[in-house]
């Protein structure tokens, strides 16, 4: 089957971003069409600042839109969009459309809250838990960002059945303000610590393809991107998008610096015969798991 991931930058606009995601997929053939996260505008999280809220006032209008293009395109589409769902409570939300039907949707779980990925602000916990989403391609374990550092949320999607794991990513190298003499800051911005950030980011996401027998497909945005409170220098996402195979083989990636689409052609079937041969969950000690129930083995 083919797969397209979409890594693109922010163009200045709702409408001028949208308008290039769109240039991009029809420039693809493939049937199964992965965005990154919140795609439609700035990665906002930057600042703690109200005004972003309004970002999410057309929550409805967005579902409605991109249902549209799944129909036109007839494809499998996953996207990630700003959910308003009361006043007061919002959630970063992955929306899969199937052929113009809304297949399912994930709300992400992992909220991270750190310099320049300010998301608790923004962003209530998911309640819907870590739930498969059945489309004509297969069966999508589909989680967020921040979803991808825990070993958990991989597993429990596999263990209910997911075919491939995807996760919609907004990533980079937080740059330190040029007035500012910060140390710390420094340290965490030389080219080697950059590597090493990049480099953990991937392997973890390889280890979930391996430890699951599934594949694996992360799609970053790429750009930089000014911090609007003007705290802080901004934000180089550093792109890299990456499809990995159930046995940790890299199928495809990205550039670091530029807009492309990402093609691979992905076989659903891969895991079940590699678990044949490396039977990781049949060999799971899961009446010793209990202490993974707690926030820490202190007892």
């Amino acid at each position: 089957m083919k797969t397209a991931l979409i890594q693109q930058r922010y163009h200045g606009s709702k409408e001028a971003t949208i308008a290039r995601t769109l240039e991009m997929i029809a420039q693809t053939d493939a049937k199964l069409v992965i965005l990154q996260e919140l795609h439609q505008s700035e990665y906002f999280c930057q600042s703690e600042e109200t005004k972003f809220f309004d970002y999410a006032e057309t929550y409805k209008e967005d579902i409605t839109f991109w249902q549209q293009v799944s129909k036109e395109r007839q494809i499998v589409l996953v996207t990630s969009l700003f959910e308003k769902r009361t006043a007061g409570i919002y959630h970063n939300t992955a929306y899969v459309f199937d052929h113009g039907e809304i297949a399912g949707k994930y709300r992400k779980m992992h909220i991270p809250d750190d310099p320049g990925y300010y998301e608790k602000f923004y962003f209530t916990p998911g309640d819907m838990g870590f739930e498969p989403i059945d489309t004509s391609v297969g069966r999508l374990g589909v989680l967020v960002c921040w979803d991808q550092w825990y070993p958990e949320a991989a597993r429990i999607m596999a263990l209910k059945g997911a075919q491939v794991l995807i996760y919609p990513t907004a990533i980079g190298y937080l740059a330190c303000p040029k007035e500012r003499h910060d140390e710390l800051c420094e340290k965490e911005n030389t080219p080697e610590e950059k590597r090493k950030m990049r480099e953990a980011w991937i392997a973890v996401q390889r280890g979930h393809a391996v430890a699951n027998g599934v594949p694996v497909l992360t799609v970053n945005r790429v750009g930089s991107e000014k911090d609007p409170s003007g705290v802080l220098e901004g934000i180089d996402f550093w792109g890299n998008s990456f499809a990995f195979g159930p046995q940790g083989e890299l199928l495809a990636e990205g550039s670091q610096e530029n807009e492309e689409i990402i093609e691979l052609e992905l076989d659903m079937q891969t895991g079940e015969e590699v678990r044949k041969i490396w039977p990781f969950l049949r060999d799971r000690r899961i009446e010793s798991y209990a202490c993974l129930q707690k926030r820490f083995c202190d007892t």
